[in-house]
């Protein structure tokens, strides 16, 4: 079976809709178990106290803010090589899921920085390129509500996918790139001397799936709906220009 059959409207509502219901089962278990026993069944650290368990929602918020971006690029380029219109709904949907997710990793950081840094922000490498795809974000959602031709919209809103691309890849990696920065390593990693203690290891796994499959139900409900937004706009223009008392069929409104 060809992934391409799912660039069928159809066939991707489909699918869709078979597979969520699962989906918000696997995120409600996740997110609450991942956060109950993080929250609630690990110790608190002994250089930042309390305030290192905002990493259950900092480090997966982070993580999904960085991968939507990616998932916008992936759909992005199959619109612009297969011009399949699912793909660039896809990256529609998932821009403004991003962006939330983004706006909490900075707000979280924030939190975590002033007791730590004694400062709300610092002009840190990866703060900043975080700070950056926030407003490519906005700039990407802007963009699509600005341009009433879809194809055209898609177009323009790949291209700046382009190139937020690269302050996505500095946001996973800034913290390679320049070792100055006042941000700590990376919470997970290949080599396991530089992850977390295991006491906040398993629990932050379980949040990081919770979140991925939040994001993933969340862009599947939304692609539907810009599925059925699509197609009620279809129907509106065919009964504009068709003779008074015509009737729009099924097979009409889905071409």
């Amino acid at each position: 079976m060809s992934i391409w059959k799912f660039a069928n409207p159809v066939e991707f509502m489909r699918l869709t809709g078979r597979l969520l219901p699962g989906l918000w089962v696997l995120t409600a278990i996740c997110l609450v178990a991942g956060l109950t026993w993080g929250f609630f069944g690990t110790p608190d650290d002994y250089q930042q106290g309390p305030t290192v368990k905002i990493l259950f929602i900092h480090v997966p918020a982070a993580l999904i803010a960085i991968n939507a971006w990616f998932m916008m690029l992936v759909t992005s380029l199959v619109w612009i090589i297969r011009r399949h219109h699912v793909s660039a709904l896809a990256a529609r949907a998932a821009a403004p899921i991003g962006a939330v997710m983004t706006l909490v990793t900075l707000a979280t950081g924030a939190i975590w920085g002033q007791p730590m840094w004694g400062t709300w922000w610092a002009w840190d490498p990866r703060l900043t390129s975080f700070f950056i795809l926030f407003v490519f974000y906005l700039g990407y959602i802007a963009l699509w509500s600005a341009i009433d031709e879809p194809d055209k919209a898609a177009d323009l809103t790949s291209i700046v996918c382009l190139v937020g691309t690269i302050f996505a890849f500095l946001s996973r990696y800034a913290v390679f790139f320049w070792s100055q920065g006042l941000h700590q390593g990376p919470s997970l990693s290949m080599d396991q001397r530089e992850n977390v203690d295991n006491a906040f290891y398993w629990p932050l796994l379980l949040c990081i799936a919770g979140f991925v499959f939040l994001f993933v139900a969340l862009v599947f409900l939304r692609t539907r709906t810009e599925i059925r937004a699509r197609r009620l706009k279809a129907i509106q223009n065919i009964q504009a220009h068709q003779p008074q008392g015509a009737s729009v069929s099924t097979g009409e409104a889905q071409a």
